[in-house]
């Protein structure tokens, strides 16, 4: 299983429910690399979509504690048990964690890898990722160059988890 985020200098990922960044380049590589993949996140998440629509050309699956939230359009977990015994039905590889906060915090020690889009700009959020500089079961990997978009610089990272944790029977 794998994360994807993009993060501010200071780790923040979001603030009221929004994207703290706008950038193309990111979306595209997000979309490049959750297309036909399985995608995990938060009910959130999910109602911050254009018209709270799942992704297209994706297996959008929602964890929520809110055993009222319904939906036709997506796999609904109400645990993190119901969500690793769905998870078990697909390739580890191809599951991505997508968001927001809690579900980050949640699974981040379960994933073997994370493509941290890095943004060289601290902007006001409210939600925040696990620092990965400063855990050490988590080494950089890769660290692309500078790109720049709308006066904002950032990297793609890629990190790698030395001590990941077995999601039930499913190995990683």
């Amino acid at each position: 299983m794998k994360l994807i985020v993009a993060v501010a200098r200071d780790w923040g990922i979001g603030c009221d429910g929004n994207l703290l960044f706008d950038l193309p380049e990111d979306m595209s590589f997000f979309k490049k690399t959750t297309i036909n993949k399985v995608v995990v996140m938060g009910r959130s998440t999910l109602m911050s979509f254009p018209g709270s629509k799942p992704l297209k050309d994706r297996t959008n699956i929602v964890l929520t504690r809110n055993k009222e939230f319904k939906r036709d359009d997506v796999i609904i977990c109400n645990s993190i048990d119901d969500l690793f015994e769905e998870l078990k039905k697909y390739n580890i590889d191809d599951i991505y964690v997508i968001g927001g906060g809690s579900v980050y915090e949640q699974l981040f020690p379960y994933c073997d890898e994370a493509f941290i889009t890095k943004v060289d700009a601290v902007i006001n959020a409210d939600t925040y990722l696990h620092n990965f500089d400063e855990d050490k079961d988590w080494d950089l990997k890769f660290a692309s160059e500078i790109h720049e978009n709308n006066g904002l610089k950032f990297i793609f990272s890629t990190y790698v988890n030395k001590n990941v944790k077995n999601i039930g029977s499913i190995s990683l």
